[in-house]
């Protein structure tokens, strides 16, 4: 059954003229609807004092680790932040959408303690994406390891990405966004930025890495024809890799991340420059993938888990992503490969920055200008 979005759009081919074809407009998702999975459950305030929480991990002591844009990693200890920071941080670029972004932990962190980080750096007069790891010796990094620095050839604020996640054979993915040079980077192999990325935990390529023997490619690009992909997850059920996607007015994305695929920005998109003018008047081109789904309006996506936690067994299987835009979660229901609904959640609860389910089980929120807050049982 077709949602308001495509019914409009057939509302409009058949005013203007044929633009696309039924089958690509049904392909854009679900509508979101009001969900009744909310009941039983609040989001309640852990830590204030973070203006934009980009990143958390949560160690084996407890310990919530949370990356400020800005370029510091506060610590959240028996839900109280600290004062202390974690030291030996590499120069961070803080610019624009740049700074201090995503962590994750080595999915053998108790054996080796490595912990994953990516950051904008500056080039010359170009700046762009880095991927660092290192060790924490009370609250200290050492042993630093830059695994990935993408070459810049921009100096301009948006599209950093970044998102890190693992898949079940321990492959390390990063995305980076086409900072602001969408004519240039995102379908050129030859250049970073507009990518997704795949390399192994200490850097190295995978031999099976989709442009590893193409002549001037990139050969730790895994997909591309990517803008700002600001949200990754792994569905621990399939071993899918999952990415949510801004796209420009209108357009934003969810999509299935296949090894060697073009995902078509800027040749495709559902979206608009934000003056409104058109930029393309393609939606779909053989050799190209549609998003599973096309939001339209955009909601500003960033954040992205899977829910595995009996502490809420109704969301058990399904992504939950965040909204910037309007300030709400959206819980995602996925059926291999398909995406099967859509729900609200928590709707004012703040300008959703990232969402993370850590291994306590709780689920912890990133809000903009207000901190972390954690989604608990209503006593």
């Amino acid at each position: 059954m077709l949602n308001k979005f495509a019914l409009k759009l057939i509302a409009t081919a058949l005013l203007a003229g044929p633009v696309l074809s039924v089958t690509a407009m049904a392909d854009t998702g679900p509508e979101i609807v009001d969900s009744k999975l909310q009941s039983g459950y609040q989001a309640v305030l852990v830590a204030d004092g973070i203006d934009i929480p980009w990143g958390m991990v949560q160690l084996p002591n407890g310990d919530l680790l949370v990356t400020e844009r800005e370029g510091k990693i506060k610590i959240i200890r028996d839900g109280k932040l600290l004062e202390q920071t974690v030291s030996g941080l590499p120069d961070i670029h803080n610019y624009g959408q740049g700074g201090l972004l995503d962590i994750a932990l080595d999915p053998n962190y108790e054996d080796n303690g490595w912990l994953y980080f990516t950051y904008s750096t500056k080039q010359g007069e170009a700046i762009n994406t880095a991927l660092m790891r290192a060790k924490l010796q009370d609250l200290n990094l050492v042993d630093k390891q830059l695994l990935y620095k993408a070459e810049g050839n921009s100096d301009k604020r948006q599209h950093f990405g970044s998102r890190i996640v693992f898949d079940k054979n321990g492959d390390l993915f990063f995305s980076i966004g086409d900072r602001g040079m969408r004519d240039e980077n995102p379908q050129d192999l030859s250049l970073d930025s507009g990518k997704i990325y795949r390399i192994k935990a200490d850097g190295s390529i995978p031999a099976d890495n989709p442009f590893v023997d193409s002549k001037d490619a990139k050969p730790a690009i895994y997909s591309y024809g990517h803008r700002n992909p600001q949200g990754m997850a792994m569905d621990p059920a399939t071993g899918n890799i999952w990415a949510t996607e801004h796209g420009p007015k209108g357009g934003d994305e969810v999509n299935l991340i296949r090894d060697g695929r073009n995902y078509g920005w800027p040749v495709i998109s559902y979206g608009v420059n934000y003056s409104g003018t058109s930029f393309t008047e393609l939606t779909e081109k053989e050799g190209m993938e549609q998003p599973k789904i096309n939001w339209t309006p955009s909601l500003a996506p960033s954040g992205l888990t899977f829910v595995s936690s009996d502490k809420y067994p109704q969301w058990q299987g399904k992504m939950l992503a965040g909204s910037m835009k309007f300030n709400y979660l959206v819980l995602i229901s996925v059926d291999g490969d398909k995406v099967v609904s859509q729900e609200k959640l928590f709707k004012d609860v703040g300008r959703v920055r990232n969402v993370y389910q850590a291994p306590d089980g709780f689920i912890y929120l990133g809000i903009d200008g207000q901190g972390i807050k954690k989604i608990v049982p209503v006593k």
